[in-house]
């Protein structure tokens, strides 16, 4: 049982402070019961209780991020090779990359290890992630994130044209069944497992249209839909890419799929960033997500995604940080710069009103705002993940999946690492009241680092993350069957 502040995004634009609240969760993490600490039901709740997990003034738990897309090898370099277009940068850095780390079961090891260890650090709590070909190598990857304790969507990838000679798969029959026994192969990891402690999912991946030959996406598509699977992919991502496609197949990208058979509601399409309002009515009908990548689409595409217009059309839309096509692991930098695009976007669109003589609409806004962002770093990436009702919020029957955040020292009443609050240090946390702007505040200057963290915190093994973001240990129960992890230690 916890009693303190919650904050969650219940819907898109909308958040929800819940000051002094008692929450309680049951055995297998789902949450009973979440109310104020003042209610008739809530006293009773803790009069019932030897021991209660307080959240002290200056802190507030909130959902875990959700990551829909990144390159778990290209962790191997990420940070470098941004200089290049798309295809060049493929071929220079990322097969290379993942071919070197297919080799070595030992590198992989090494990375995926430290690639968890981040994860944690920047209180991610569920991700989805391209591995590379080799099954043996994504089964390390499993491994890895399950040992970490986050829930992890492992995608093998798929892939039987233009790559490395020595880095592809000889043929589309050997790549399907090496699909298939992947996905058998990693479902065995947990398969003794009550369901509520298994972490790890497998993933369809064909890498994207230009690696993939036309049987062997249908052929995904026909395993995806016999075994209910989920699909990940790249879809309309740059300019080079997109034109290959055209040139090759004589159609764009969201057909290729379509015809496939791979644009379902089990599928989640990375970038998406030539796609026009009508093909997003498309994906919407299909019920397919999109994980937005904002960095590395300003790296490697020649636009950029047109994210209100894909929320005005009913897609599900969440967040990636596409190691290593975007350089930064943090969920908190995929949100400022998903705002920070929007509200370019929205500039430009004043500037050809004003060029054309035209009075802007002020209701057709191409910007998003910091808790609309909020909204697909949490609640979002997991409705577009498909994950159970309520999963990234704090409601009754959702599974309890949370980060700790702390913003002002209890002992000096100062804020925590760049934040200040110079108008009310010298009252500490006596008077604390958490309020919209002291979310934002955090929302706009939150750095990363690690420092201690309460030992009332560890019994219950909660995500911590202060807005120094301080870790010790965490649990992350992921929708539909929630579950209970080990401790962590950064």
């Amino acid at each position: 049982m916890w009693r303190g502040d919650f904050v969650h995004c219940p819907s898109l634009g909308q958040l929800g402070i819940l000051r002094d609240h008692v929450l309680e969760v049951d055995k297998k993490g789902f949450m009973v019961y979440i109310g104020p600490a003042s209610s008739p039901e809530a006293e009773t709740r803790l009069n019932s209780r030897a021991s209660v997990n307080r959240i002290p003034p200056g802190t507030f738990l909130l959902p875990t991020f959700y990551d829909l897309h990144l390159h778990a090898p290209q962790f191997l370099y990420q940070g470098t090779g941004l200089h290049l277009s798309l295809m060049e940068w493929l071929n220079a850095y990322a097969f290379k990359a993942e071919e070197r780390i297919d080799s070595s079961p030992i590198l992989a090891r090494r990375v995926y290890t430290r690639l968890a260890r981040r994860l944690v650090e920047h209180g991610t709590g569920a991700v989805l992630l391209f591995g590379t070909i080799r099954e043996d190598t994504n089964l390390i990857l499993a491994e890895c994130m399950k040992d970490a304790g986050i829930r992890a969507f492992v995608g093998k990838l798929s892939m039987d044209k233009n790559s490395r000679p020595t880095y592809v798969e000889m043929s589309a029959e050997r790549a399907l069944s090496a699909a298939a026994s992947f996905v058998d192969k990693c479902r065995s990891l947990e398969s003794a497992m009550d369901p509520h402690e298994r972490l790890i999912e497998p993933v369809l991946t064909p890498r994207f249209v230009p690696t993939c030959s036309e049987e062997l996406l249908v052929g995904l598509g026909r395993l995806s839909e016999e075994r209910g699977l989920r699909v990940q992919s790249h879809m309309a991502e740059a300019l080079d890419q997109v034109e290959w496609v055209r040139q090759e197949r004589g159609l764009e990208d969201i057909d290729v799929f379509e015809q496939s058979g791979l644009l379902t509601s089990r599928t989640v399409q990375a970038h998406c960033t030539f796609l026009d309002p009508p093909s997003f009515l498309r994906l919407a009908q299909k019920g397919t997500a999109i994980a937005h990548c904002p960095l590395s689409n300003a790296y490697f595409s020649a636009a950029p995604f047109r994210l209100r217009e894909a929320l005005n059309s009913g897609v599900k839309v969440g967040l990636g940080t596409d190691i290593a096509g975007g350089y930064d692991i943090d969920i908190m930098s995929a949100m400022r710069h998903a705002v920070t695009v929007s509200r370019i976007r929205e500039g430009s669109r004043h500037l050809e009103c004003a060029a054309s003589g035209a009075r802007p609409n002020e209701h057709k806004s191409l910007s998003i705002d910091w808790k609309e962002s909020l909204y697909l770093a949490t609640a979002g990436g997991a409705d577009a993940l498909g994950l159970r009702a309520g999963t990234g919020q704090f409601i009754v029957g959702a599974p309890f999946d949370a980060q700790c955040i702390k913003v002002v020292d209890e002992e000096t009443g100062r804020g925590i690492g760049s934040l200040d609050f110079l108008d009310n240090e010298s009252a500490g946390t006596s008077a604390w009241s958490l309020s919209e702007e002291i979310v934002e505040k955090w929302w706009c200057l939150g750095d990363s680092g690690i420092a201690s963290i309460s030992d009332q915190y560890t019994p219950c093994s909660i995500h911590s993350r202060h807005c120094h973001l301080s870790r010790l240990s965490f649990q992350l129960l992921p929708a539909g069957e929630p579950y209970n992890s080990g401790q962590v230690s950064p």
